[in-house]
């Protein structure tokens, strides 16, 4: 094993899988989950069929493998916001920042669906939402105001997902509009509290 792959308990390397995830969900973008094989992965990286299931038994691990970083990020970023005091234009530009290292894998789930198959990002997606709308509005928020909240978190989300812009110009643009969704000026303040 070389110095820069770090061994893990099972003693498999995690370099290698993660090049594996890597080559992988570039053929997922390309060609989708169902229709890229474990062959086509192998033969991206130049490696046998049977060295990819060494680390990974089977197309479903790998897919859940690629998946369940965001499900453990998103999870992690909603309960420390929970739990923090951070305005709201604040939470929205940590929410874009948790979104963007993950645009590989929305760009593969908008080509192919069929990863939920393997992953309940479903259901994990809708606790999110009602978790994001219920700190961005309150707990006593009007139908209204948490109609707001989900067009300002899909809006969002969007964006990092559907644009090319630079990040820089990306992030303030989109926080500025999921602000203006709410209701609120660029300060994420309601013009009322002023």
């Amino acid at each position: 094993m070389s110095e820069t792959e770090a061994a893990r308990r099972d003693g498999r390397t995690t370099d290698t899988r993660a090049r594996i995830q890597a080559a992988a969900l570039e053929l997922f973008i390309a060609g989708g989950f169902a229709q890229t094989s474990l062959r086509e992965i192998a033969d991206q990286l130049g490696v046998t069929k049977a060295a990819l299931y060494y680390h990974f038994p089977s197309k479903a691990e790998l897919i859940r493998s690629i998946v369940q970083p965001l499900i453990d990020d998103t999870d992690r970023f909603i309960a420390e916001a929970a739990a923090s005091a951070s305005g709201t234009r604040e939470l929205l530009e940590s929410f874009f920042d948790l979104l963007v290292p993950h645009k590989p894998l929305f760009m593969a789930l908008l080509r192919d669906a069929s990863a939920f198959a393997y992953v309940d990002i479903e259901a994990a997606s809708v606790r999110w939402l009602e978790r994001l709308q219920e700190l961005l509005t309150g707990p006593n928020a009007t139908d209204a105001q948490r109609i707001r909240a989900v067009a300002a978190v899909g809006g969002l989300s969007r964006c990092v997902i559907m644009t090319n812009f630079p990040t820089p110009v990306l992030r303030a643009a989109s926080v500025d509009a999921a602000c203006d969704a709410l209701g609120l000026d660029a300060e994420g303040q309601s013009p009322s509290s002023r």
